[in-house]
């Protein structure tokens, strides 16, 4: 500083010199040079005051940044559930605004991510919770998840996507076999839901437990139905066989029964 000061007065020296060889080359008088003089320094008082001005604004800009940055960190300490962001006391003005504006972007970053990743799980468990007729996770949507809140609603959804793989695989199966039960009784849908477990497309199939339920109690009656008649095929098959004996019908006119 004291190099920077001593070649400003030498700049300052040698300007003034050059100003009184020309003024004097000019033949400015004496009293006229004094009133240039005067107002030489006034321009040089005016430009440094001018930029000790600006200097003052920038460092009251970089203390209201650091004021700022400091209740914003307070902010999003507490909605991220973070300890209280520790700047270096002993560091410059500027480095520590410097630190501090880091500080806040990397927690803005971090509060998105989190509210994004809350916005996609949310998206994921209302299809879930609409195809197993389920009440959604309960979690305050407005609020700044923790890390625990996020691990804990993934691990929700997990169990929730098992869930539906499960009930679908259920599902699937017990579909294929009330088909072939239908065709085997000969037996059209008549009921909306028999309709709705034939007819409709598999992924749009309410996976609801009740919807379960009435699945397998469907697939319990066409069964019970087909015991049934395989029971009166079969008396009606020891009947017919009885009357051949008694009638003594003859082994060709029986194998020509026989098909049905």
């Amino acid at each position: 500083s004291e190099v920077l000061a001593a070649e400003a007065v030498s700049c300052l020296n040698r300007a003034m010199a050059a100003l009184r060889d020309i003024w004097e080359e000019i033949g400015i008088p004496e009293e006229q040079r004094l009133e240039r003089t005067d107002v030489v320094k006034k321009h040089i008082k005016s430009l440094l005051d001018m930029m000790v001005a600006e200097e003052e604004s920038l460092k009251e800009r970089l203390l209201k940044s650091i004021a700022l940055c400091r209740k914003e960190l307070d902010v999003l300490c507490r909605e991220l559930q973070l300890d209280p962001f520790e700047a270096e006391e002993e560091s410059t003005i500027l480095q520590m605004e410097k630190n501090l504006r880091t500080r806040v972007e990397v927690l803005l970053k971090q509060k998105r991510d989190r509210k994004q990743e809350l916005k996609n799980l949310q998206e994921q468990d209302r299809d879930l919770c609409d195809i197993l007729c389920m009440t959604p996770f309960c979690i305050d949507a407005n609020a700044v998840p923790s890390l625990e809140d996020l691990d804990r609603y993934r691990r929700h959804l997990a169990s929730l996507t098992a869930e539906k793989e499960q009930r679908r695989e259920e599902f699937v199966s017990s579909k294929r076999q009330i088909i072939l039960l239908m065709e085997e009784l000969d037996h059209t849908p008549d009921t909306s839901f028999e309709r709705d477990v034939v007819c409709e497309d598999e992924e749009s199939f309410c996976l609801s437990m009740d919807n379960i339920a009435a699945l397998q109690s469907l697939l319990q009656q066409l069964e019970a139905r087909r015991s049934l008649n395989e029971a009166v095929c079969a008396e009606l098959r020891s009947r017919i066989l009885a009357l051949w004996e008694r009638l003594q019908v003859p082994a060709e006119e029986r194998e020509a029964s026989a098909v049905h």
